[in-house]
């Protein structure tokens, strides 16, 4: 039967790779690569830098094919997500059947961790469904931007007894705001809390060259935050950041 690897490769850091990721890595012969455009181009060459350093054997593929673009025109968000999601479906159950021979091994890189917010095992769930070519899919777990945000800041994700919660920019609520970690924020969100007094602890391409943090009381680095975001994402073409929002502690606890 066909196999496929999703392989977490980590926030950005080639030497972020576990060893697990490593030996799965020599066991794919096939690598897709989705082509995000030319803006994005970087995220395909990190990509192709970690089969080049890990892979020890020569004679693997890489089969790079253009992703399909997520329309902002839909009625809602959800709408678009599932537009989108079905066009990689029939994408991904075209690259299994018809770049995978029966018994061979290929492979997806995901960025970060496969199960925190990315798509990719939700659509191979859909190419099932669709009835196309038998595979089996095994995950390889990686180190999240969450994980790495945490390290380069030097703090604990959690305080003791405290709960944690991770959500998007899209669902933060000011219920949330006792230590809630915030991914895929394209809006700054947290600006609509600036009034109240919060920590935020930010990074953006976590582990790569052109990481950048800020941390401080929310209503004084907002700005600075908001400022170095978009010279960022208007000089790179594409921005990938995280935050951690939490109240200060209360000097009695």
């Amino acid at each position: 039967m066909k196999s496929v690897l999703l392989i977490g490769i980590g926030s950005g850091h080639p030497e972020q790779i576990t060893v697990q990721a490593i030996k799965a890595l020599n066991r794919a012969s096939v690598f897709f690569l989705l082509d995000k455009g030319e803006a994005k181009d970087e995220l395909v060459r990190l990509r192709k830098e970690i089969c080049q350093r890990y892979i020890e054997q020569p004679g693997y593929r890489l089969v790079q094919v253009s992703d399909p673009l997520r329309e902002d025109n839909e009625v809602t968000y959800q709408a678009g997500v599932e537009r989108w999601h079905a066009q990689r479906a029939e994408l991904f159950a075209r690259l299994i059947d018809e770049e995978l021979a029966e018994n061979e091994c290929g492979a997806f890189l995901v960025w970060g961790e496969p199960g925190l917010y990315d798509s990719t095992l939700r659509i191979l769930d859909r190419v099932v469904a669709l009835g196309g070519p038998a595979f089996e899919v095994e995950v390889i777990p990686g180190i999240s931007s969450v994980q790495a945000l945490a390290a380069r800041h030097r703090i604990p994700l959690n305080r003791i007894g405290e709960p944690i919660r991770i959500t998007t920019g899209r669902r933060l609520e000011a219920a949330d705001l006792d230590n809630v970690v915030v991914m895929l924020d394209a809006h700054c969100a947290f600006g609509q809390f600036a009034d109240q007094e919060l920590e935020i602890y930010w990074g953006a391409y976590l582990g790569t060259e052109d990481e950048l943090l800020v941390s401080g009381k929310l209503h004084e680095v907002q700005g600075r935050i908001r400022e170095l975001r978009e010279a960022a994402r208007l000089s790179k073409g594409w921005i990938m950041d995280t935050y951690l929002l939490r109240r200060p502690l209360n000097p009695d606890q």
